[in-house]
């Protein structure tokens, strides 16, 4: 049987399906220049803000020591209406966690967990009586000792920057 024709037209060629390939411009990604500038605009952006952020962390440092003394405080005030007394300074702020020996009426602990250290990991400074009141609390700052400015600054139960 003879093939039909089309009306004059020459057979459609046939097509074989090429592989994709794109162009090295067709390519999606980063060149090196521009994961340079974001580098660079980072670094600006972590050089302006980081030394605030880092000023910041100083200063919570010393508001966590006014509400770890001003716990500590209420403790030391729990263990006055119990025993009659504050804890002596030989006994200091461990008597918060075990009875004294000479202690009638303590119902401790008065606090929950350990006496915790300061925020830079150093102990509270305790004495009683104190020189400032009936008790004195402190905590020395950042470098430990009595005195400083800014975050090595005393944080104390009878106000801030005197020494213990």
């Amino acid at each position: 049987m003879p093939t039909p024709r089309r009306s004059g037209r020459a057979p459609a060629p046939t097509r074989r399906a090429r592989p994709f390939r794109p162009n090295a411009r067709d390519q999606a990604g980063f060149t090196l220049i521009e994961l340079l500038i974001v580098v660079i605009i980072l670094g600006v952006l972590a050089a302006l803000v980081g030394p605030r952020l880092f000023g910041r962390v100083g200063q919570s440092r010393q508001a966590a020591a006014r509400v770890q003394i001003e716990l500590l405080g209420s403790a030391l005030d729990q263990f006055k209406l119990d025993v009659g007394r504050y804890p002596s300074s030989q006994e200091g702020l461990q008597a918060l966690q075990q009875s004294p020996g000479n202690a009638t009426g303590w119902e401790g602990p008065y606090l929950k967990k350990d006496v915790p250290k300061d925020p830079w990991g150093n102990a509270y400074q305790y004495r009683s009586p104190g020189e400032h009141g009936e008790y004195d609390l402190a905590s020395l700052g950042s470098d430990g000792a009595p005195g400083g400015d800014g975050e090595a600054r005393d944080v104390t139960s009878w106000g801030e920057g005197k020494t213990p």
